[in-house]
């Protein structure tokens, strides 16, 4: 009876550990375009235009707004365990340029190799000028030229007295 007993605890750690190990693996979310190689292979500059590359494609994750046309498509993969940021597995653009007529000039695509990633420094943002204290943020327009009620401008165009 006491191995029938072992042999149980066992199980249930068994199960216990896997229970445990199962909830810490890492959730993986793919956002953006869903690269197929052999549809971005099949677009070929000289050949195709931009109609055959939405056809193919489909529509650009987004398009430059200057300059020489661009369409972009954009997809990555991230990770990320419990209690941690995501961090990026896959990332891949591709941009198709096209020339004054429509036609495809270029397709290139980038990866993982092209991430720039930053750090930023601190939880404010830097700005010009000096820097105020909270009491000078809250008391600073008192007695400012100018202000409602000070014979200034006021509303509708009239003088004050």
């Amino acid at each position: 009876m006491q191995g029938v007993t072992r042999v149980g605890l066992l199980l249930a750690l068994a199960g216990t550990m896997a229970l445990a190990t199962g909830g810490c693996s890492s959730i993986r979310q793919h956002r953006g375009y869903i690269t197929d190689p052999v549809l971005i292979g099949s677009v070929q500059p000289g050949v195709d235009n931009r109609v055959s590359v939405e056809r193919t494609l489909g529509q650009p994750t987004f398009t430059s707004q200057f300059g020489q046309p661009v369409w972009y498509y954009i997809g990555s993969t991230t990770a990320q365990a419990p209690f941690t940021d995501p961090r990026f597995v896959e990332h891949t653009v591709l941009a198709v340029t096209f020339d004054e007529a429509g036609n495809v000039a270029s397709a290139q695509r980038s990866g993982m190799d092209d991430v720039v990633r930053l750090s930023p420094d601190g939880a404010a943002t830097p700005t010009l000028g000096r820097d105020r204290s909270f009491l000078e943020d809250l008391f600073g327009n008192i007695g400012q030229v100018g202000a409602a009620g000070m014979g200034g401008q006021q509303p509708g165009g009239a003088t004050g007295p």
